[in-house]
């Protein structure tokens, strides 16, 4: 459950302006309150545990371990970027693709029960419920943010540096934070009137994943079924993301102003859905 001062929900009635300028304008109202939601969750994670917030870089490292034992050494998987491509290079790649998809992932899986783990907001106390699934979402790209350092620094030792298209990379996530902020606002709001809803992203988040080229190049994809994986929006994201950060390769930018404009158009929605149904929320809660 996330706590915070009340001092910070002073004039924080709900506003129930469901167009996309209404939106733009909560997120600039709350932004105070957002950051310091965004701290106490990150913190609040770790407190007590030996490592603390050095969690967020062990564990996706101890996965990278896994996975890449798994697919590389079991499996003998390659990717062949360099003419001298081995497992840690296959690490690197895997550890990119890992990056991309646990953002969307993490906030999928938490927005669900968003709203249910803070339940005493909805019945009690004046607060913008709609800024937990942004300070859900923010919490992970933080964790992506420090597992990013930990991956330049590996990828830098093993491919001999980063291209400079790396500075690219906000412009390849900008859609994937839009669209997933959008599903994050619908699952958050549907979670309190289906209680399931959390099981159902699970499932559907680790089929996602294995349906992404995560674990093997988009080429190694037989022709008959590579239009499926490339159905899935996380796999342009995703090799989007590699291109820049690996290959140094640009994005295509009409490709990547196509899904912008889809993931602006799916935010909007969940925005929508998210304040046409939050009146209801102290009633079935």
């Amino acid at each position: 459950m996330i706590s915070t001062d009340p001092n910070l929900m002073h004039n924080t009635a709900p506003m129930l302006d469901a167009s996309p300028a209404g939106m733009v304008r909560a997120m600039l109202r709350h932004r105070r309150l957002i950051g310091q939601l965004v701290r106490r969750d990150v913190l609040g994670r770790y407190q007590g545990s030996f490592f603390g917030v050095g969690w967020t870089l062990v564990t996706p490292l101890l996965m990278l371990a896994v996975y890449t034992f798994v697919f590389s050494v079991v499996f003998r998987s390659r990717w062949g970027v360099s003419q001298h491509g081995g497992r840690m290079e296959y690490a690197v790649v895997l550890f990119a693709g890992m990056l991309i998809f646990n953002l969307f992932g993490e906030t999928i899986n938490r927005a669900p029960g968003l709203i249910l783990a803070n339940a005493n907001y909805v019945k009690r106390v004046v607060f913008p419920l709609e800024v937990l699934p942004v300070v859900a979402l923010l919490t992970a790209l933080f964790h992506a943010l420090v597992a990013l350092l930990a991956w330049a620094a590996i990828a830098v030792f093993v491919l001999g540096g980063l291209p400079w298209t790396t500075i690219l990379l906000p412009l390849t996530l900008a859609p994937l934070l839009l669209g997933t902020l959008g599903v994050a606002w619908m699952l958050s709001s549907l979670g309190v009137y289906a209680r399931d809803i959390g099981q159902v992203t699970s499932i559907l988040t680790t089929a996602l994943m294995f349906l992404s080229p995560i674990f093997f190049p988009l080429t190694s994809v037989p022709p008959a079924f590579r239009a499926l994986v490339m159905a899935n929006p996380m796999s342009f994201i995703i090799e989007s993301s590699r291109a820049v950060l690996i290959l140094g390769d640009l994005p295509d930018w009409g490709m990547l102003a196509a899904f912008f404009l889809g993931s602006a158009l799916l935010s909007s929605f969940g925005w929508w859905v998210f304040q046409k149904t939050r009146t209801g929320f102290a009633d079935v809660i």
